[in-house]
């Protein structure tokens, strides 16, 4: 069963699955998942390269889960390079910035960018 991971995926059922390259190369095995702060959402894994026994940080989306494992769509150089800031620690948003330019991903709106849309224009709530 492929797709994109799901929001709603236990990321605990991702630690310990084998994880790919583009080109169906093992990279590694999925060490550790973080959570987006705002919404609890599965959104990086650390991936044990076996190389120096480090971490590499790969994004789940637009990576796919497949019965063998967890397919990231990029280079194995390009994820190889990625930067390291150990595992069991969290993720800074300076350090989550990193790795969105590193992947070349489209940043998400912040949080507080998010507009509210439970006012009527044009109403004064104080009427």
């Amino acid at each position: 069963m492929g797709g994109t991971v799901q929001t709603d995926i236990d990321p605990r059922s991702l630690i310990g699955r084998k994880a790919f390259d583009r080109n169906g190369h093992k990279i590694g095995t999925v060490d550790e998942v973080y959570l987006d702060d705002a919404t609890g959402v599965p959104e990086w894994a650390a991936v044990r390269t076996g190389l120096f026994s480090r971490d590499a940080f790969v994004p789940l989306e637009p990576s796919e889960l497949a019965d063998d494992g967890l397919h990231i769509p990029f280079e194995r150089s390009l994820i190889k390079d990625a930067p390291d800031f150990g595992v069991g620690r969290h993720l800074s948003p300076e350090q989550e910035l990193q790795l969105y330019r590193h992947y070349e991903l489209t940043l998400p709106p912040p949080p507080d960018a998010i507009p509210d849309f439970g006012r009527l224009a044009g109403r004064d709530d104080a009427a």
